[in-house]
């Protein structure tokens, strides 16, 4: 397998098991606007960001007042009422550390907003990789277009063929297909079958089963 240099890290599916959470947190928000949906039809698209999510679920615009402020409001919600719920995958802060001790290069490319990382970092026990971020505030489109993962290879100074990703979605695969770069993929994120993920590089169960192989990808 390639030796890699650099490692671009989604959070939410791949390092903490905050997928359902936030599916819930938009039915929350949208029902107190008198807005229904079920959590079935929001559930495929955590991943997105919110910029394609809620016109896909409401066919309301972000960028208009209602889209903020339901956007706002589902921010609130997770952080209130969800994210003290929320745990790491098995064996994330091992394989972190495992990834640094290799003198990889690790940069965040997530769909979350800027205000959120932080918090969900903590939940891994890994505020120290805080600062090497890349959100949906850096990039005018969210997954799965590569906006957001071409800001974070621009930050991280690495060829693509030096770098891979470790998300748990389609979007994920897709955004990195799309910036030129593999994709190791993470069952754990839940909801999608490994048939989704056939244009992913590797599939794994967690990143404890990553850590488990890491001499032979890394």
């Amino acid at each position: 397998m390639a030796k890699f240099k650099g490692v671009i890290l989604d959070i939410d599916g791949t390092l903490i098991d905050s997928n359902d959470a936030h599916a819930q947190a938009w039915v929350d928000a949208l029902a107190e606007e008198g807005i229904r949906v079920p959590f079935e039809k929001i559930r495929p698209l955590i991943g997105m960001g919110s910029d394609k999510l809620l016109p896909e679920v409401s066919g309301i615009e972000k960028a208009s007042a209602q889209g903020n402020r339901l956007s706002e409001r589902r921010s609130q919600i997770f952080k209130e009422k969800y994210l003290p719920q929320v745990k790491p995958f098995p064996g994330v802060r091992d394989l972190i550390t495992a990834l640094q001790q290799k003198g990889l290069k690790l940069q965040i490319a997530t769909s979350a907003q800027e205000n959120e990382v932080k918090d969900l970092l903590k939940v891994a026990d890994l505020l120290e990789i805080a600062g090497q971020k890349t959100t949906s505030d850096d990039a005018d489109n969210s997954k799965p277009d590569p906006d957001i993962v071409m800001a974070a290879l621009h930050k991280m100074g690495l060829p693509t063929d030096q770098v891979v990703m470790l998300g748990d979605t389609p979007y994920d695969v897709e955004a990195a297909r799309k910036a030129g770069i593999p994709t190791y993929v993470f069952r754990c994120g839940g909801w999608w079958q490994d048939a989704d993920f056939k244009d992913a590089a590797a599939i794994f169960d967690g990143p404890a089963s990553l850590l488990a192989k890491i001499e032979d990808y890394f």
